[in-house]
């Protein structure tokens, strides 16, 4: 029985002139026999190949460039894995022109059959200057790759021995490997989910698959079902993303492919020769160039941070304006110098509070609508990619840049996107450093402190310092990471570098205003609420102080803010942040901050007992009069790298499953931003001593 022969079935495909009959024939010999596929005149080629005790049937499949089923080639090539179920396909590539001919190799990974690439005529390659680093490469699509030369018969022993191993395991989702952007995957899903109620037997690795294949409108596919449901799922699905990219789906998805390919090939391919033809690979040659690549990418930000701050300082105004007519018409409605507590929690708590911090919403909006830009051009993924070598320094690959760029918009969806990660280590390291990319609600503070201590020309640069200082410390921390408590290897991944394309304005209006309308309910929730305990915190206990005596005076308030229970905590902590050049209104309006960063703002106008009719720049003076920008500095440090909010505390303790990660991040973050806040500050105080 140990010896006995056992029979494998083995597909062979590949592109015309890519050697798939020079292949064929070497393993097969003079055991091939040709007839006509039925109902086509196209020829069927089949053989027989024995060896190590096995048995392969070798069918020939008609070369194609693809399976969309346009030609009878692609139709008997696609209905023949579907249908036969062989034990292994085996695609065979011409590696002279590998990214051409990697097309319909994606294409078979997404319809997720047992796998083998033989990247054949390897010489032809060599003697174009092309030199692959096979090993990652496959590690990269997930699929074993043999290198060999037909003619010559060289590695084909090699390659049966992968067929026979990957007869053996079968397991393999090669599908999960390809991604066509959030849009398009949302899509997919929902297709997905009608697909599973349909009366056809569907396999569950193919209904991803036969999603992609109803999106392309493959008429073949779509004759297959007549269910009303799946159709108006369809159509709404096409209509959407017509409107997002203003393109027939079936044109993105192949340009994801394309990008998927192009981006394996940046990875793998080395010394190239081959002159490059098109205009996207001659820009990717600058944007992608090892050395100008992060510097182009640094430039670019700063552009991004340089706009928001001067063409967002023109509806900031009119916010104002607008917070200001409204705090004055509704203190109205009490005699003038008539104060009551109720007036106060009205004009204080919550238009103080909430329009202190919606005031920010056009930096917000500005500042996701060049992300949406430069991500719908495709500038993102490049950047990505550059920062993909980064990546692999500290034990991560560029899929982690993925989540944290949704840090930049809000740290918990950013967590939540780390599922992304196959990884269990790579995920929980990412999670645990992506609070320090700087987000949305970070960014109200920046906007505070910035203008309040340092001149126009300078803003662009102080906010692209914050950020990249953000990056640099969750850099330093993820090497620790995964050095110490999350030991193990990086898994590659294929980093896609899709085709440039202006993006539509519907696309970037959309994007955008997601970001803003998350802003603008956390305004209208979280931080309503929380505006107004602060408030109470703030007004309670009160002092023995003649209500009567209140109006306009701030000293007054004053005295009641120090009295209450913000004020006395803060006064209990000050000793211990003093060293930070922190005093007691910075210590609670961060206490404040637990809750949600942008609350800090809120509470800082709180803490000088501003009127309602103060603006954003009356708390910038008071702040310049009160603090120096090295201070002011330190506090957006602080601010930055410090714990987290408690939405992120618990996205935290639930993407990870446990409530020690979760805390872990709590102190430790909380620790480096003492130690780091600390050490700044006492070296600039020096500085400037030694200056002065």
């Amino acid at each position: 029985m140990a010896n006995e022969t056992k029979k494998i079935t083995v597909a062979l495909t590949g592109n015309p002139n890519s050697g798939k009959t020079t292949i064929f024939n070497s393993l097969t010999g003079m055991s091939r026999h040709v007839a006509n596929w039925p109902g086509v005149t196209v020829e069927k080629i089949q053989g027989r190949c024995n060896y190590k005790n096995y048995q392969m049937d070798i069918v020939d499949l008609p070369g194609t460039y693809s399976l969309t089923a346009y030609s009878d080639e692609e139709l008997i090539a696609r209905n023949f894995i579907l249908t036969e179920k062989p034990d292994v396909v085996v695609d065979i590539i011409d590696s002279a022109n590998v990214e051409r001919n990697l097309y319909l190799a994606v294409q078979l990974m997404e319809l997720n059959v047992p796998l083998v690439f033989a990247f054949n005529m390897s010489d032809e390659a060599a003697r174009k200057g092309l030199i692959f680093d096979i090993e990652t490469f496959s590690t990269l699509l997930g699929v074993k790759i043999v290198q060999t030369i037909g003619n010559k018969r060289k590695g084909l022993d090699s390659l049966l021995d992968e067929i026979i191993a990957v007869s053996q395991d079968k397991q393999q989702d090669y599908a999960a490997r390809v991604k066509y952007g959030s849009e398009i995957e949302d899509e997919l899903e929902k297709l997905r989910a009608v697909l599973a109620v349909q009366p056809q037997a569907i396999a569950a690795d193919k209904s991803r698959w036969l999603a992609v294949k109803l999106l392309e409108q493959d008429g073949d596919i779509l004759n297959q079902f007549s269910s009303p449901e799946l159709n108006d799922t369809l159509q709404a699905s096409i209509k959407h993303l017509r409107g997002i990219f203003g393109e027939e789906p079936e044109t993105i998805i192949a340009d994801r492919r394309y990008g998927f390919i192009s981006g394996a090939c940046q990875e793998t391919i080395k010394n190239t020769v081959e002159i490059r033809h098109n205009r996207s690979d001659m820009i990717d040659a600058v944007l992608t160039h090892r050395m100008f690549g992060l510097p182009i990418f640094i430039a670019m930000m700063y552009i991004v941070f340089d706009l928001t701050f001067r063409i967002g300082k023109y509806p900031m105004a009119g916010l104002e304006y607008f917070f200001g007519i409204l705090g004055r018409f509704i203190g109205g409605f009490w005699p003038h110098g008539q104060e009551s507590l109720f007036k106060s929690l009205i004009l204080d708590g919550i238009i103080g509070g909430v329009g202190g911090v919606m005031i920010f919403l056009p930096n917000i909006l500005l500042l996701f609508m060049a992300i949406a830009i430069l991500d719908g051009t495709g500038y993102m993924a490049r950047a990505a990619f550059v920062t993909d070598r980064i990546m692999h320094k500290i034990g991560l690959h560029g899929k982690s840049f993925i989540p944290m760029l949704i840090g930049f918009g809000c740290t918990v969806p950013a967590i939540m996107a780390c599922r992304i990660l196959e990884n269990r280590r790579n995920r929980i390291t990412t999670i645990l450093v992506l609070p320090l990319f700087s987000c949305g609600a970070r960014m109200t503070i920046y906007a505070l402190f910035i203008p309040a201590f340092f001149p126009l020309q300078w803003r662009g640069a102080m906010m692209l310092a914050i950020y990249f200082i953000g990056i640099i410390i969750a850099v330093i921390a993820a090497k620790i990471l995964r050095i110490t408590v999350l030991k193990g290897e990086a898994t590659p991944f294929v980093m896609e570098l899709p085709p440039y394309r202006m993006p539509t304005f519907k696309a970037i209006v959309i994007h955008m205003w997601e970001r803003g309308w998350m802003y603008l309910k956390k305004a209208g929730t979280v931080i309503l609420v929380i505006s107004v305990i602060l408030w109470f915190a703030g007004n309670f206990p009160r002092p023995d102080v003649n209500a009567s005596n209140l109006a306009d005076s701030v000293a007054a308030r004053q005295h009641i803010l120090e009295y209450s229970i913000t004020g006395r905590l803060g006064k209990v902590l000050e000793p211990a942040f003093r060293p930070l050049g922190f005093d007691s209104r910075v210590i609670t309006a961060m206490i404040g901050a637990l809750a949600a960063k942008e609350v800090f703002v809120a509470q800082m106008g709180i803490t000088y007992a501003m009127s309602e009719h103060d603006d954003v720049s009356v708390l910038r003076s008071k702040l310049r009069q009160d603090y120096t920008p090295l201070q002011g500095f330190c506090i957006m440090l602080f601010c930055l790298i410090s714990a987290p909010c408690v939405a992120t505390i618990a996205a935290t303790r639930t993407e990870t499953g446990k409530w020690g990660w979760a805390i872990f991040q709590w102190v430790s973050l909380t620790t480096a931003a003492y130690v780091i806040t600390l050490a700044v500050y006492q070296l600039g105080t020096l500085l400037s001593g030694a200056i002065n």
